[in-house]
């Protein structure tokens, strides 16, 4: 790995000794509470729906709430990572999201209920601060890899907290405990999370190789994303950017479809296939737990491509995924016994999480003066097609139908990849970055060894 002061071009996943990796391993520790949190209450619906009396119009109203507020927040969330520095931001976002975690546990009625799930969507912006993290600390060769798998990660969090969730929920219960307070009891525990993983962020991260924003800026040191001070300029350019738009589409087309599976998977198994909860949680877990390794797989082939295609092989990739998607979401749609839905939901979650991986790994070449606005925006993107999908179910009033026109969807959309175009200089430049990159890490590698026989 390179000093301190410079990006890394390695990923040693075992080391937490230097300030990249400290950042990976927080950062995704961080999302992965996040995102825990965010849809802790989805699996636990069946039991609020009846204490509630819920009507099918009222649930959908709080799907969308659980990821509506989460676009006006990572559209702000990016520009502040430029202007505050990610560890600043983090760690406010984890302490202030815990609020209404708790708060929540709280609800006596449906409003408030409905009040406190659209306040928990703002923790979902959390994402965008993780990609901008691991966006300054890598290098061009392993960029994709390290977005990827924070994020990937992450967003396991979604697939633990369905199979969790109830297993907390069955715990708490156990102690005689009704489930009107006991699910408000096993609120608390994504709360905790939240407020600790808060201050490690702050105490064992900084914002970038050479330290924090605030001291470089003091000392007169123009930083590569944001300039001198970030804000409303990096959102401004990066609203400009045609590139940004057509990765709004597509991220909005794999993650807000993951979000909505998140959402609405566990209560689809309970009414159309019967299953009990612990067993719903677990069919529908096992599409969160796919972000492991299958976005992480889409940033490390990304990677791989763009060695040979450069920028265009990465466009392609992530079109090629689209495409899978789309395929696979249709075919769950018409799937009508349990098991086949499972493994039909596994195949296209494959191809959803991969994609999600290969659009964050374009994401620090659209515009590196304006990361923050970028990855907000496109971030953004995401939660659009979750609420979208949202109405979608809300005026369709069927699931299963709701899944077919998403696949349509995504085959449409999948063009957007394929839209994104760079220039033959912006190319260039970036195939010198990606050389530089790979050089610095093979000259790493050499003095390593040589340094291993000196002392052998």
């Amino acid at each position: 790995m390179k000093p301190q002061t410079s990006k890394a071009t390695s990923i040693n996943l075992f080391s937490f000794s230097t300030p990249q990796m400290r950042a990976f391993h927080l950062a995704w520790l961080a999302f992965f509470v996040c995102f825990f949190a965010w849809f802790a209450v989805a699996p636990l619906m069946p039991v609020i729906k009846g204490e509630f009396g819920l009507t099918k119009d009222q649930i959908a109203n709080i799907n969308i709430a659980a990821v509506g507020i989460t676009i006006l927040v990572r559209l702000l969330i990016g520009p502040m990572s430029d202007k505050y520095g990610p560890r600043k931001t983090y760690t406010g976002l984890l302490l202030i999201g815990a609020i209404p975690v708790f708060g929540i546990a709280f609800a006596k009625s449906y409003e408030a209920f409905l009040f406190f799930r659209l306040a928990i969507g703002a923790i979902g912006a959390s994402f965008v601060i993780t990609q901008y993290h691991t966006s300054v600390m890598f290098a061009p060769n392993v960029v994709g890899t390290a977005n990827a798998a924070t994020a990937g990660w992450g967003n396991a969090g979604g697939g633990v907290t369905q199979t969790l969730m109830p297993l907390v929920l069955a715990a708490v219960l156990s102690f005689g405990v009704e489930k009107t307070f006991g699910w408000r009891i096993s609120m608390f525990v994504p709360g905790i999370m939240m407020v600790i993983v808060g201050f490690l962020y702050w105490k064992y991260t900084q914002d970038c190789p050479q330290g924090n924003y605030k001291d470089l800026r003091a000392a007169g040191v123009v930083l590569e994303s944001g300039g001198k001070g970030g804000g409303w300029a990096v959102f401004k350019s990066a609203m400009a950017n045609y590139r940004v738009w057509m990765l709004f589409v597509t991220y909005g087309l794999c993650f807000g479809i993951e979000l909505f599976v998140h959402n609405v998977a566990a209560s689809y198994y309970v009414d159309k296939f019967e299953m009990d909860l612990a067993h719903a949680g677990m069919a529908a877990g096992s599409f969160g737990l796919l972000a492991l390794f299958a976005r992480a797989l889409g940033g490390i082939v990304s990677d791989r491509i763009a060695r040979a295609r450069g920028l265009d092989g990465r466009t392609a990739l992530l079109f090629v995924l689209m495409l899978g998607e789309g395929i696979g979401l249709i075919w769950f749609s018409s799937v009508q016994v349990a098991s086949i839905a499972i493994l039909a939901m596994i195949v296209f979650g494959l191809f959803t999480h991969m994609a999600c991986g290969a659009t964050y790994a374009l994401v620090p070449f659209i515009d590196r003066k304006s990361l923050g606005g970028v990855a907000g925006i496109i971030g953004a993107g995401g939660n659009v097609g979750a609420v979208a999908a949202g109405f979608l179910l809300k005026g369709l009033g069927d699931v299963q139908r709701t899944f077919f026109y998403l696949g349509v969807c995504v085959l449409v959309g999948a063009a957007c990849a394929i839209a994104v175009r760079f220039s033959a200089d912006h190319k260039a430049r970036e195939a010198k970055l990606y050389d530089e990159a790979v050089a610095s890490r093979q000259s790493g590698a050499a003095l390593s060894s040589a340094a291993e026989v000196a002392a052998g």
